[in-house]
């Protein structure tokens, strides 16, 4: 095999970016194949601007048994992205799936199961893993140079979505269209790159508001309080219903901290850790000396095709994967346990976390869920806006 041939399931918003980079060669070890869509024109507005040789299916299955392809590229609603990637697993086809790994962790484990049998290549299409800043940020707190962690705390509130967008599909923002909402549309990056850096939470603690901020049946404003298993803490707040909102990543360290924001990663640094300046210093108003500078990165951020670029590579190559499809699990059961924590109202404990329970949990409220009606659909190539990226300031 020379080149990977690709399938798209699903070719609404993200559906049509991996298209387009596909098609105009942005991964070279890959090519676009086929594409499967319920919606006819999607088919139409592909062989029109992206070439007739493209293969067009309107059932998945089909599309992953007609020999057509050698990965699948599964970028459609949430409850859907399990059965489809567990059957292109099971036949012999490489599985990339969008975020989030599923709508619930036993999903995920399924896949991790089916994965783990079948011997493909399974990945999770975690783009922000390849930003420079939160590449370096776990270099360096990986390396140990700055210490154990002490705190971390996330505020990612501009995620802003208009009433419009929760307009744009009946699927949107419905327990039995999506699974939730800010928790499982936007925020899967951040709470895999919260994870990958920081580790996992041992205890997580979390108020929701549901419909706080617009017309919907899930989540759109959330505060979360975490432990973990060395004793130190953190917070993630996050929300589509603030403008201008935040992103700013903090993680406090024993020798400094490190924070990402404003597209910038600075560092404090002391030579002297706290925990031995406490102990050894005799001064009662004494401080520690830090350093501060801008971190340098390789200014590399590749993102969507540099994902798809490694899992290529990864087939032809057997080349790392830039996220294994089995890390899903983690940024996943974290999701889960906050809406856990808050349909119980209680502290959830992580390594014991009872996915049995969560399913139930949810369905419970898939059972009542409203689909809406007055529904405008629009697909746009422009993702500019998914990844937090505040535009229209006005500087005075």
């Amino acid at each position: 095999m020379e080149k990977v041939r690709f399938g798209i399931l699903g070719i609404g918003n993200m559906g049509t970016t991996h298209a387009k980079y596909l098609v105009n060669g942005e991964v070279p070890e890959a090519t676009l194949a086929a594409v499967c869509d319920l919606k006819q024109d999607r088919l139409d507005w592909v062989k029109k601007n992206l070439g007739e040789d493209i293969l067009c299916f309107t059932d998945g299955e089909e599309m992953i048994k007609s020999g057509a392809i050698d990965a699948l590229l599964v970028a459609i609603p949430h409850y859907d992205h399990a059965k489809y990637a567990i059957l292109a697993m099971k036949n012999g086809v490489h599985a990339l799936v969008e975020k989030p790994a599923g709508v619930y962790t036993e999903q995920a484990l399924e896949m991790n199961r089916v994965a783990d049998e079948t011997g493909v290549v399974f990945g999770l299409m975690m783009n922000q893993r390849t930003n420079c800043i939160y590449r370096k940020m776990r270099e360096i707190v990986k390396s140990g140079e700055l210490g154990a962690i002490r705190r971390t705390s996330w505020i990612i509130t501009n995620w802003y979505r208009p009433q419009a967008y929760y307009d744009s599909g009946d699927w949107r923002a419905t327990w039995s269209g999506e699974g939730g909402g800010v928790l499982l549309n936007q925020c899967p990056h951040n709470l895999d790159l919260w994870q990958w850096i920081c580790g996992m939470p041992v205890k997580i603690t979390a108020k929701l508001h549901y419909g706080k901020w617009h017309d919907i049946e899930v989540e759109d404003d959330v505060s979360a309080y975490v432990e973990y298993e060395n004793g130190a803490t953190g917070t993630f707040i996050t929300t589509t219903g603030d403008a201008p909102g935040t992103n700013r990543f903090e993680i406090c360290l024993e020798k400094g901290k490190l924070v990402a924001d404003g597209g910038k990663l600075m560092m404090w640094k002391s030579e002297i850790s706290e925990p031995e300046f406490s102990r050894t210093n005799t001064v009662p108003f004494g401080w520690m000396s830090f350093e501060e500078s801008e971190v340098e990165t390789d200014g590399e951020n590749p993102q969507h095709q540099g994902v798809t670029r490694a899992f290529a590579a990864a087939i032809l190559h057997g080349t790392p994967l830039v996220a294994d499809g089995r890390e899903g699990i983690n940024g996943l059961t974290i999701s889960n346990a906050m809406h856990m924590s808050s349909f119980l109202g209680k502290e959830i404990d992580v390594p014991t976390f009872d996915h049995a329970q969560y399913r139930e949990e949810l369905m419970k409220r898939v059972a009542t869920s409203r689909r809406k009606t007055n529904v405008i659909h629009t697909v746009t190539a422009d993702m500019s806006a998914t990844y937090g990226e505040q535009r229209n300031f006005k500087k005075i």
